[in-house]
């Protein structure tokens, strides 16, 4: 969890009273960094939840270090961060050091950020989470610099503006097709079709060409979820975590017509499939290939022994997350210039 307090302890750091204190200070939750090594950034630790190591806490308490988290329940981020002797105040409080947060900030609250605070949302993000706007600027950046170089989703269309089109299309190719809400989310309101007249056109939607011949693992439809961290859209620096999941369906893949409603077997979505009767989990942290949840490691070794080239297929993996956050850097880079006061108040 790389969230830093650097400004709150480099000001402590240079004070004479502290100096000895802090100055270089071999403590396992301090990293010093910057030309002369003189800033000191904070390293929060997973495992400070289980030891509960008073050593862990001692930087959270000396400087009263403080969070809130807004209308979002976060368990695990209040256990960490209360691990690390953060203490928690009133959500509407302005004395903090992080605010963690379940939405976006209004433009008002995030200028009144001091150099002292963070919160995890860039201002505009939207235009990488709802599935309209990403796919606008993926659009766009086809446009500027060529459909081949931009060409990481499959045919879309965003009904109902774009609906005479897709009907065009599916005349030329019958799908099938998925049809997903444009700001939802854990699978809610995805279904395929396999003819126009199957499409609602009462609320906006996007309808992409359903790949129907995907990658199996044992029969099994699989995604990936990976962690991937921005701090800085000025200049855009990003984060790719290097441990992820695979999720898997809980009904064997068929490309027959009949199964079209399955859910179970066409969506891969944790939400979707912990309903199913045939969901498998796995209790035992040290079991990596067991059940409907994988780590990413095993469905790489998997893959690997199968055959399958895993470096050049990560190595797409990460040209694929560059690309979508450079469709909309512009965006959010603009929107932080205009609203953020200090470059490095946000993260998300």
């Amino acid at each position: 969890m790389p969230v830093v307090m650097a400004r709150d302890l480099e000001e402590i750091a240079s004070s004479s009273e502290d100096e000895e204190a802090v100055s270089q200070e071999d403590h396992p939750c301090i990293m010093w960094t910057g030309g002369c090594r003189r800033i000191p950034v904070l390293v929060f630790h997973a495992e400070a939840i289980l030891t509960k190591d008073n050593n862990i806490r001692v930087i959270g308490e000396r400087y009263h270090l403080s969070y809130k988290i807004v209308r979002t329940d976060s368990r695990l981020v209040r256990s960490i961060l209360t691990a690390h002797g953060f203490h928690e105040v009133h959500p509407s409080s302005t004395d903090y050091n992080l605010m963690w947060t379940g939405s976006h900030l209004k433009p008002f609250l995030l200028r009144t950020l001091s150099e002292a605070q963070k919160v995890n949302h860039f201002p505009r993000s939207y235009e990488l989470t709802r599935k309209d706007r990403l796919y606008k600027n993926i659009i766009r950046m086809q446009h500027t610099h060529g459909f081949k170089a931009f060409h990481i989703l499959p045919q879309t269309f965003l009904l109902p503006a774009e609906y005479a089109e897709f009907c065009n299309s599916y005349s030329k190719d019958r799908g099938p097709w998925i049809v997903k809400p444009v700001a939802s989310s854990r699978g809610r309101g995805v279904y395929l079709i396999n003819n126009p007249n199957q499409i609602s056109l009462e609320e906006n939607i996007l309808v992409s060409r359903y790949i129907n011949n995907p990658l199996l693992i044992d029969d099994f439809k699989f995604d990936v979820r990976l962690y991937v961290l921005v701090t800085s859209y000025d200049p855009l620096v990003i984060y790719l975590y290097e441990e992820g999941l695979a999720r898997f369906a809980t009904v064997r893949y068929d490309q027959g017509a009949k199964n079209i409603r399955n859910q179970f077997m066409h969506l891969t979505n944790y939400s979707v499939n912990k309903k199913s009767g045939d969901y498998v989990s796995c209790d035992d942290p040290e079991v990596e290939d067991y059940g409907n949840k994988w780590s990413m490691s095993a469905m790489l070794r998997y893959l690997k022994q199968e055959g399958r080239d895993t470096t050049a297929l990560m190595a797409h993996v990460e040209d694929l997350i560059i690309k979508t956050i450079i469709s909309a850097e512009l965006a959010i880079a603009t929107a932080c210039k205009t609203f953020v006061p200090h470059r490095s108040s946000c993260f998300g």
